[in-house]
């Protein structure tokens, strides 16, 4: 009951026309770097928190959530229209997407997928407001002990689900620990690694990082290969044929309860969910042999999967104050900016706030349905831009939103270096996700541990003797041994393939 009048409160602060206009704002500029190659929610959401210094907490984060949640709906549009993946969680649409496409089905792909995503969006949130209370009241009782072990999970999730190797996932994780390091010790107040420089205090900016991580890196990447993009497939019907429904359905229902539980995992990425849900159809279906050729459930699941997430997702950086994602890492960034602290005490501290975000995610995915079915071929026409036309306005937006975080040319020059980083890592094959994930994690674990040692007489015994920090260090331990397993077993398949 007290959610559903917290709920309620929250759409009387969603529905003021300023906050309205805010969250159509962060869908539509979502939908639009879905819909553009390369871009992604990760780099927008980055680019575009500068902008919102001069804007009310609530409206700020209204409209980079809806960024977030808006880039899963448009980079389906380009998988399956001239098979071009906007963002990362779309790829797996191009399997059966753009097959269907060349069928004649376009407009039942896109149809199938807006549904999708809307049923296993709305249903997250649902689950946002119904869990994120009693989430919030029970992660009161975690101390720095238990907040320590929960965020080393977080960790170990980075480098077991980040990357096809996880040599590969370990270094990107090392950098991110590396960088988060720089700075004033959080607790005794000691300067490292700022070499006499006054610009490295307070430590380097997570959003100056992230836009050159993220968005200067795709542009030298992109300017190797500047090739024209496909002319989009006509669109058909939306809906699919009565005897496609049942198993249309289960696989939207099946996708709207995965997608959430992965979202609850630190380290996760919506590009997980949406294989999963392709894995967990194929192997459900009595006909395994059509996907890749047009399957309906390989656009269903997936699509319905990668939406559900970001509700669910949602729910440890809420509760616990803890990223989920690249993009949520970022979105920490720009709570603390406002000068918000996420966790436990936010729903008791602020809920006006709390409750206006959630609101507001109900009225964005309704918004993102309006513009994706009858508006699907306008979009797919956005991502035929000519490269050389889009990226030398990226380019722009990123040196002004670099210059625009504390107005100093310092920032501009550490997001080209980081530019240049990315740049190398893409080319090298080392992930970059991880980076920003365990920059963050990084000085929130190295304080939560201090604290934890601090309290229990310069002993790490605390670790093990609080049963919740046991059983956490525990499922690490499990997800850590079995991310090696799993690739010492890929190696060995890779092997034997060479040698047959």
């Amino acid at each position: 009951m007290d959610s559903l009048m917290g709920l309620w409160s929250g759409f009387e602060v969603a529905m003021t026309w300023q906050n309205l206009l805010y969250c159509l704002i962060g869908v539509t500029v979502g939908q639009l770097v879905g819909v553009l190659p390369g871009i992604g929610p990760t780099t927008a959401t980055a680019l575009l928190i500068p902008l919102t210094y001069g804007m009310a907490p609530v409206s700020a984060i209204i409209m980079l959530s809806g960024i977030y949640y808006g880039g899963m709906y448009g980079g389906t549009i380009t998988s399956v229209l001239i098979n071009t993946p906007g963002e990362a969680a779309s790829v797996i649409t191009c399997l059966d997407g753009h097959e269907m496409a060349k069928q004649g089905r376009a407009g039942v792909a896109l149809g199938v997928a807006a549904i999708g995503s809307f049923i296993g969006g709305i249903a997250s949130i649902l689950g946002l407001a119904l869990i994120g209370p009693p989430l919030a009241e029970f992660a009161l009782r975690f101390g720095p002990t238990e907040m320590f072990s929960l965020m080393l999970f977080g960790m170990t999730m980075v480098v077991g689900l980040m990357g096809t190797s996880i040599v590969r996932g370990l270094v990107a994780m090392f950098i991110g620990l590396t960088l988060s390091t720089i700075g004033m010790d959080p607790v005794s107040g000691m300067l490292r690694f700022t070499f006499g420089q006054p610009f490295l205090i307070s430590g380097l900016d997570l959003v100056t990082i992230s836009m050159g991580l993220f968005g200067l890196s795709e542009i030298f990447l992109g300017m190797e290969n500047l090739t024209a993009v496909g002319k989009p497939e006509k669109l058909s019907s939306l809906f699919p044929k009565k005897e496609e429904l049942k198993s249309t359905g289960g696989a939207i229902a099946r996708g709207t309860g995965l997608g959430f539980l992965i979202g609850l995992i630190p380290g996760t990425s919506s590009a997980i969910p949406a294989l999963i849900s392709y894995s967990l159809e194929k192997r459900l279906s009595k006909t395994p042999g059509r996907f890749g050729k047009g399957a309906i459930e390989g656009v269903a699941g997936p699509e319905t999967a990668n939406n559900s997430y970001c509700g669910g997702a949602m729910i440890p950086l809420l509760t616990l104050g803890i990223p989920s994602s690249p993009t949520i890492a970022i979105l920490l960034g720009a709570f603390i900016m406002h000068g918000l602290t996420p966790g436990p005490i936010l729903f008791t501290q602020d809920p006006t706030f709390v409750w206006g975000v959630i609101a507001s995610m109900f009225i964005g995915n309704l918004l993102l349905v309006v513009m994706n079915l009858p508006l699907a071929g306008w979009w797919a026409k956005i991502a035929m831009i000519p490269a050389k036309l889009l990226y030398p306005i990226v380019l722009i937006v990123c040196i002004v939103g670099a210059y625009t975080v504390s107005n100093d040319l310092w920032d501009v020059g550490v997001m080209l270096v980081f530019g240049v980083v990315g740049y190398v890592m893409k080319k090298i094959d080392i992930p970059m996700a991880p980076i920003v994930l365990t920059y963050v994690l990084g000085t929130m674990m190295e304080k939560a541990l201090l604290q934890s040692v601090k309290m229990n007489n310069g002993s790490l015994i605390g670790l093990v003797q609080s049963p919740i920090s046991l059983a956490i260090l525990i499922l690490a331990a499990i997800v850590l041994v079995g991310s090696v397993l799993a690739e010492i077993k890929n190696k060995k398949a890779a092997i034997a393939g060479d040698v047959d």
